[in-house]
Parts: structure tokens; C-alpha cells; sequence
């Protein structure tokens, strides 16, 4: 007889209090923050990570991480950015870059930013200069533009490099000429209703969602 498969139930709230029992008797004492261990842990981490100081989580974090990387433009202080770092994290992707200006909007990160490698590059050229040898063994890691403009392929009938540097734009114009140029191919999401585009961190989201089932699940 097959096993029935578990109801699911309802998110507890977020959070636990004071550890019970002995900490020292658990196998990731080394890793528990003293501080978290005697107030409680109310940070949005998974289970597995809770009392964990951060910069363990981190370490953890690193490595597992995915060899694929994720860019966003910022000549308008875009606020999906903060979105976008936080999808990188759920979905474990290498690091994040933003391109363009240096301040971005940090509230849709949901403090995600803490947990994900956050680098700046001032202009494509210098993203670009950056990928020639950020693929394993220094290798170089192809870019690929998500954007729906004409001459793009779809998403869902392209194979996926394991290693490479997904490129998005900013909400509304998408991304710059020069990005498109520097893309060693164009893909868009398929779409059926009447709007011209989808949010830029609902697109990151699918786009490395799409990474993982080719890579993870396939």
C-alpha cells in the first residue's frame, strides 16, 4: 500500500523562543549564537538554521551554493532589487550584481542581503570585464539577458548553461542597449495576457526557478 501523502497545515508563526533543554548537547553547538540561544530566534531562516550564528549560516550557505550568478541594472533606483536579492537567496544562487548606482532599495531584501554576496559594478563594461574569468577554473561565464524584445528566444525551450550570469533590466524600459549587446543570448518569459511585461523580480524568480529544474530536479 502506497503512503498517504501528509496534510499540509497552516505557516506556524515565524520565530522561537529561549532554546530548552542543553545546547551543548546538540551537534551544531559550535555554530548557536549565545545570544539567540537565551532571547529566542525570530529571524526568517529555515529550521534547520535556527540559533545559528549568521555567519555560519553564511559559510553553510556557501557551500551549496549554485555556479550561477545574477545581475540587475540600477540607473533608477529600481525597488525590485531588494526583491530580486531576496529570490537569489531562496533559490541559492552564487552571488548577486548590481549594476549602475551603488545605493539600492534594501526593504524588499527582507534582510536576505546579510545571507547573499552582494557585489557592485559601476557599468556593464566592468560587469562584463568581471565574467571573462568568474567561471569555475577562471573559466568565463556566458551572459544571458532575460528581456522580451524582438529577436529573444523563449525560456522554457532554451537549455541553460550549468554555469552562468543571468542579466536583468530595470522595471518598465528593461534592460539598456549596451546590456543586450554584452548578452551572449536574449531569452523571454512566454506570456498570455494583455500586460507587455512581467515584475522584474517575478522574472528573476522564474528564471532561476527554471535554472533549478533543468540543473536540481532534472
Amino acid at each position: 500500500m502506497s503512503e498517504k501523502t501528509p496534510e499540509p497545515i497552516a505557516q506556524p508563526t515565524w520565530g522561537v523562543g529561549p532554546y530548552v533543554g542543553d545546547p551543548k548537547a546538540d551537534p551544531n553547538f559550535d555554530k548557536f549564537d549565545p545570544e539567540l540561544l537565551a532571547s529566542g530566534d525570530t529571524r526568517n531562516v529555515v529550521d534547520g538554521y535556527r540559533y545559528w550564528k549568521m555567519e555560519e549560516i553564511v559559510k553553510d550557505l556557501d557551500a551549496r551554493r549554485h555556479p550561477y550568478h545574477v545581475a540587475i541594472e540600477n540607473w533608477q533606483h529600481d525597488l525590485n532589487i531588494g526583491s530580486i536579492v531576496r529570490n537569489a537567496n531562496a533559490f541559492l544562487a552564487k552571488g548577486v550584481h548590481i549594476v549602475g548606482n551603488k545605493r539600492w532599495n534594501r526593504r524588499g531584501a527582507m534582510v536576505t542581503d546579510r545571507y547573499q554576496h552582494v557585489s557592485h559594478h559601476p557599468d556593464i563594461q566592468s560587469l562584463i570585464r568581471w565574467s571573462q574569468t568568474a567561471g569555475e577554473a577562471g573559466k568565463r561565464l556566458p551572459i544571458i539577458a532575460i528581456d522580451n524584445v524582438p529577436g529573444c528566444k523563449k525560456l522554457e525551450e532554451t537549455e541553460l548553461p550549468k554555469e552562468c550570469l543571468f542579466l536583468f533590466g530595470q522595471e518598465g524600459p528593461g534592460l539598456s542597449q549596451e546590456a543586450l549587446d554584452a548578452a551572449d543570448m536574449v531569452l523571454e518569459i512566454s506570456q498570455f495576457g494583455s500586460t507587455r511585461s512581467i515584475n522584474a523580480s517575478a522574472a528573476a524568480a522564474i528564471t532561476m526557478h527554471s535554472w533549478v529544474l533543468q540543473h536540481v530536479f532534472s
